[in-house]
């Protein structure tokens, strides 16, 4: 390389960047190989020689951020954040998995349970049953505080399956709300003359009934048709425990008189729901999946026409590229729906394919969704995950001051 007189070498640009470096500060290109220029430059000063300033100012963030909506439905929730980078994305999407608060069943008081289904696994059934209810009508729940009817949820399930009647399917639908706390008594202390004389004591103390607060929608189960649990005619664990004593004793006669006495099958038991969040376990997470991907953009570098036009899009799975006519018999690939790209790197592929097409991903324009579990729409977690962080911030500010 010949060398060059420094004062024949041209002037370092001013206040912009050039092309290049501005395309490697803003996308990262993706090649058949592996995605390049991954790294979001934080330094502030990382541009200074060439008159740019890379910090965050706080008086520039409100004029480059912005939060479109692209849809929204009961469930699920699609928009575009732009004007972040990646950590901050990332701490929206912990906060909604792990940190804001719902209502699930925690305790299960099981009377009576002779079906199939272990009293376990009956109760984590339960508790992953989503609960239509703002839990911000709620108080969190110690371990010394009483249940009562500001911090816990009761629900009642009572089936029964008569041997010689039809199957039955147990929903979730069966769980009934108990706006007055626990209908099941504690177990009492002395002689049953002094207990008879003071008044039951339940698992919960309600002062007042939930219904003033809840009139309108009653508490109950999301879905209605999540299944517990199947119970059939003679389906009976505790038939199925005698019947292997039968034959490991040896006992006749005794087998044949077990149709006609034992018990139907049947489950009764109450389930209390209490305020709780994801990180401590799933169940009170509200959402079902958050995530968000950067902004995919596809550019044709070249024009593809004809049978190359063809080809590509046939070497898209997800139908990126379309064809328009351009005249004279003549058709031309174009990039239709650059959204729908999952960077499968399929139109790259190949000898060539390179030079004609350009991957790349929007560092600082993401596209998030929320689907919700059902306690509360996704429109509002987004709100709520939105001050929990403010708080987080305010915190961190306050120790610091």
């Amino acid at each position: 390389m010949p060398k060059v007189p420094i004062e024949d070498l041209p002037d370092v640009p001013k206040g912009w960047l050039p092309p290049h470096i501005e395309l490697s500060r803003t996308r990262v290109r993706c090649t058949s190989e592996s995605p390049t220029n991954t790294d979001d430059i934080q330094y502030s000063g990382a541009y200074a020689s060439m008159g740019v300033d890379n910090s965050l100012r706080l008086d520039q963030f409100p004029n480059n951020f912005k939060v479109v909506v692209n849809r929204l439905t009961e469930e699920d929730m699609e928009f575009d954040m732009i004007g972040i980078n990646a950590s901050i994305a990332n701490a929206f999407r912990r906060i909604l998995i792990a940190e804001l608060p719902t209502m699930a069943i925690e305790k299960v008081l099981i009377a009576n349970n002779t079906s199939v289904v272990q009293d376990e696994v009956l109760s984590h059934r339960l508790g992953l049953i989503p609960i239509e209810v703002d839990p911000r009508c709620f108080e969190n729940m110690s371990e010394n505080d009483v249940p009562d009817e500001n911090n816990t949820i009761v629900f009642k399930l009572h089936v029964r399956c008569e041997r010689g009647g039809p199957r039955l399917t147990v929903k979730s639908d069966e769980l009934k709300w108990l706006p007055n706390g626990s209908e099941f008594q504690l177990p009492t202390e002395g002689s049953v003359s002094n207990s008879s004389l003071k008044p039951k004591k339940t698992y919960t103390s309600f002062s007042a009934s939930q219904e003033l607060n809840f009139s309108e929608k009653p508490i109950a189960p999301k879905h209605p048709d999540i299944i517990l649990a199947k119970l059939g005619p003679g389906q009976n664990r505790t038939d199925s425990l005698i019947k292997a004593c039968v034959a490991q004793t040896h006992l006749t006669g005794f087998e044949d008189n077990l149709g006609s006495s034992a018990c139907c099958s049947e489950i009764e038991l109450e389930a209390h729901a209490v305020k709780g969040v994801g990180k401590t376990h799933a169940k009170w997470s509200p959402v079902a999946t958050a995530w968000y991907r950067m902004l995919p953009e596809v550019i044709l570098l070249e024009e593809v026409e004809d049978e190359k036009a063809e080809k590509l899009i046939k070497k898209c799975p997800v139908k990126v590229f379309d064809i328009e006519d351009i005249g004279n018999g003549k058709k031309r690939a174009t990039v239709a729906r650059p959204r729908a790209c999952t960077l499968c790197r399929e139109c790259i592929s190949g000898d060539g394919w390179e030079k004609y097409v350009s991957l790349r991903r929007v560092k600082h324009h993401f596209i998030f969704t929320i689907e919700s579990t059902g306690a509360l729409p996704p429109e509002v977690l987004f709100t709520e995950a939105v001050k929990i962080l403010e708080d987080k911030c305010e915190s961190v500010i306050t120790e610091l001051s």
